[in-house]
């Protein structure tokens, strides 16, 4: 199986992983943070904004791979805070309205500062 790697400037990047890869029929997108890849900056103090970013990042990456948001099939979602699960699951439910992709999540401690929630999915292509 082949393994071809899915790189856009329009979502944040970093040398030490792809932002994407596609194998076997899948896209695999990294941990998407809350930040705007315009500015470097996190998207906002809320989990909404940052929820809100986190998924546009993804969408970005998804694009670029030939695939979309309405292919994920899997999201694994970390909070930096549980008590911020309602207000990122009120983001989540604008995205996916129906038919929403399997979901895991945690609440883990996150070191970035600001930082309130990172997704990471799978999508078919």
């Amino acid at each position: 199986m082949t393994k071809d790697i899915v790189t856009t400037p329009g979502a944040p990047s970093s040398p030490l992983y792809s932002q994407g890869v596609k194998a076997g029929g899948l896209v695999f997108v990294s941990g998407q943070v809350g930040q705007d890849p315009s500015t470097g900056q996190l998207a906002g103090s809320t989990i909404e904004e940052q929820t809100r970013q986190c998924l546009k990042n993804i969408a970005t990456i998804l694009n670029a791979a030939g695939s979309s948001m309405d292919k994920i099939v899997s999201a694994t979602f970390i909070l930096r805070n549980s008590d911020d699960f309602a207000g990122m699951n009120a983001e989540w439910a604008t995205w996916f309205p129906e038919n929403p992709p399997a979901r895991q999540g945690a609440s883990l401690p996150i070191d970035m500062e600001g930082l309130l929630v990172s997704f990471a999915a799978i999508a078919t292509e």
